[in-house]
């Protein structure tokens, strides 16, 4: 174990010595913040209408009552001959105008004489033309929209939906929260511990190999094994260093991110347990995703080799991690945390959605330390192998 403990020191003096890959580990961190924040903003201003605008609108044959209902939500629009009309669709195309609407002539009486049972003509049709690459224009619409369906609604009220009654949607704040994040967190986890060990271990596998310092240990008395299961060790806490930060970065910047629907995420539904889980999952699966890039980076000769060769393995990455987002929730049958990466996902879905079972999230843990373990036997295997080792 001393040997095992010099080897993980020998690792960390390595890189917390190497400013560079410091700054690595907090770059990524800062920059999504700051990117999803402008994401969030630049979003949020694309589907949200002026709050000072004031909508443009012509109307032909604009009967009373509904002008008065088009005026209760702030639309006051404008009398024009049917003439005009193609005048204005190309005024809307521009952006000059938000919206046109042309209602048949003496359209009150028509739909007052209009019969559904007996009619055998279409009934009185209201024409709505509107830019939908206009976010004041299609607002407008939308809302001219609504107020004609409620017009509708009130000629044949037959029967009421949710008639004076509030807040129908039963789903809590907390609910809403921890389906949104359980559906994106997995996925941007498992990309971002696997980019904190591409970071990490081709250079501290490949890289000795290429400058020769791996062949000055493999002549020592140390084990080939301890030499493994230190890179390993070490890697990996460094590699979940990594993921944490970036991790804690792209939870505060979420609510930034959903733009007009950051009051609807928060992250105080979690306790300490969901924590403690989430960490064993995310410790144990990093051993994986180290072992897996340890293996790759031994069998290449240079550090560029290694990363190229890591490509496959980011890409099956990240397909697992887009497995969490659909299914309609995680698994409950014990064998699919046998899996490895996807019990993983599995594990950290159910934690986020705060639907998860014990039993299932530990076989998770367990199975990813004994694929960690045969990782590190085959690790140690192939320094053994003069042929692999030595290879320049």
């Amino acid at each position: 174990m001393s040997n095992v403990l010099t080897v993980m020191k020998k690792e960390f003096a390595r890189f917390f010595r190497d400013r560079r890959m410091v700054i690595m580990i907090l770059l990524p961190a800062i920059l999504i913040y700051v990117v999803y924040t402008f994401m969030g903003t630049a979003m949020a201003s694309m589907f949200q209408p002026d709050e000072d605008h004031i909508p443009v609108v012509y109307a032909v044959n604009l009967p009373d009552p509904i002008s008065q209902m088009f005026k209760a939500v702030g639309i006051d629009a404008f009398d024009i001959e049917a003439s005009r009309v193609g005048e204005i669709k190309e005024r809307i195309s521009l952006k000059e105008v938000d919206a046109c609407i042309v209602f048949p002539p003496g359209f009150i009486q028509l739909i007052a004489d209009y019969d559904v049972m007996t009619a055998s003509e279409p009934a009185p049709n209201v024409e709505i033309y509107y830019n939908s690459t206009d976010t004041n224009s299609y607002n407008t619409y939308a809302q001219m929209q609504a107020m004609l369906d409620m017009f509708e609604a009130s000629l044949v009220n037959k029967f009421d939906v949710n008639r004076d009654i509030q807040n129908t949607d039963l789903a809590t704040p907390e609910d809403v929260s921890a389906s949104i994040i359980s559906m994106l967190m997995p996925m941007l986890l498992l990309l971002f511990l696997h980019s904190g060990c591409v970071g990490l271990a081709p250079e501290s596998i490949a890289g000795e190999k290429e400058r020769g310092t791996l062949a000055t240990l493999l002549v020592t008395p140390l084990k080939r094994s301890e030499l493994a299961v230190g890179k390993i060790l070490s890697l990996g806490v460094l590699s979940f260093l990594s993921g944490l930060i970036t991790a804690v970065a792209t939870v505060f910047s979420l609510p930034n991110l959903m733009g007009a629907a950051e009051d609807m995420i928060t992250v105080d539904i979690y306790s300490a347990v969901d924590y403690v889980f989430l960490a064993l999952v995310i410790l144990s699966t990093i051993l994986v995703i180290v072992a897996l890039i340890s293996i790759i980076s031994a069998f290449a000769k240079t550090v560029k080799e290694a990363n190229t060769a890591v490509m496959p393995l980011m890409i099956l990455v990240m397909l697992v991690g887009v497995t969490g987002m659909f299914g309609g929730g995680t698994q409950s049958q014990p064998v699919f945390y046998l899996i490895p990466l996807y019990s993983s996902v599995q594990s950290m879905s159910g934690i986020f959605s705060l639907d998860y079972s014990f039993l299932n999230v530990a076989l998770s843990c367990l199975s990813n330390l004994l694929y960690a373990c045969i990782g590190g036997f085959a690790l140690t295997k192939m320094f053994n192998s003069e042929k692999i080792m030595f290879s320049r």
